[in-house]
């Protein structure tokens, strides 16, 4: 049986500085195939190349990947500075109007640090360009040196809303993350409820409340080992289930109408 296929959502890049590609990371199609058990398709998210709906009809869900460029701030109303950092405008056009209308139709994506972002922009929210500038505030940014794997080290704990999504997925109240980001949610977006906050009131894990599919996203980044980390390994086991629902039930819908 034909695994179910999830969009990975890329970023535009300089090789070398002069040869324009389009990247997803190796760990986010090792995530969607080993733990979701679906198809990684990596998407040049740019819309001279594809369009919304041509996406949502070839794809049954989304990644909606972390990146170094940011969404521009004219799409909640600020304007750019030094500390907003760099931007992929062609992502923005595309993965922006692409949450809106999988929230409408209940097609399900996960969010991953700037997906996570996106996915607030997308509903109407804000963000901070620069969350270790707030006061009380703790730096979240990748560390420049070392391997890896200290990159990627588990730096913070994450507190859930009790009974919440997240809790109930993760059966605990509080789980360890690792953090490599720089901006951060502001002003919530229309039905976004944030349902998990890093010691120093940083939102870490939303979801677009009534809903029809599924919608979680996280600040953080689970795709790194994310067949044995204990909080990455559920995230991608659900949104798997929940891309394999889609599927079957567009299937089913396809052979009613042939």
């Amino acid at each position: 049986m034909a695994r179910p296929v999830v969009g990975i959502i890329g970023n535009q890049y300089l090789i070398n500085d002069q040869y324009p590609a389009h990247a997803g990371g190796t760990m986010n199609s090792e995530a969607v195939a080993s733990v979701a058990g679906c198809m990684p398709l990596l998407v040049p998210a740019d819309p001279r190349f594809v369009s919304v709906e041509e996406l949502m009809a070839r794809c049954d869900g989304f990644l909606l990947t972390g990146g170094r460029p940011n969404v521009h701030p004219e799409h909640y109303g600020e304007e750019a500075t030094a500390a907003h950092g760099d931007f992929d405008r062609a992502r923005d056009a595309i993965v922006l109007p692409l949450v809106r209308e999988c929230v409408e139709r209940g097609q399900p994506f996960l969010g991953i640090c700037r997906g996570f972002q996106e996915v607030n922009v997308a509903m109407g929210g804000s963000l901070y360009p620069e969350i270790r500038d707030l006061p009380g505030r703790d730096n979240h940014r990748m560390p420049p040196d070392g391997t890896l794997e200290e990159k990627f080290a588990l730096r913070h704990c994450v507190s859930f809303t009790e009974g919440g999504v997240f809790h109930r997925l993760m059966g605990a109240e509080k789980v360890m993350t690792n953090t490599l980001h720089g901006q951060g949610i502001k002003r919530a977006g229309a039905r976004v409820v944030i349902d998990g906050y890093a010691p120093d009131g940083t939102p870490e894990a939303i979801y677009i409340k009534d809903a029809p599919g599924f919608t979680l996203s996280v600040q953080w980044h689970p795709e790194w080992d994310a067949g044995n980390d204990p909080v990455s390994r559920p995230l991608f086991e659900a949104f798997g289930n929940a891309v394999r629902d889609w599927a079957g039930e567009r299937q089913g819908a396809a052979l009613k109408s042939a």
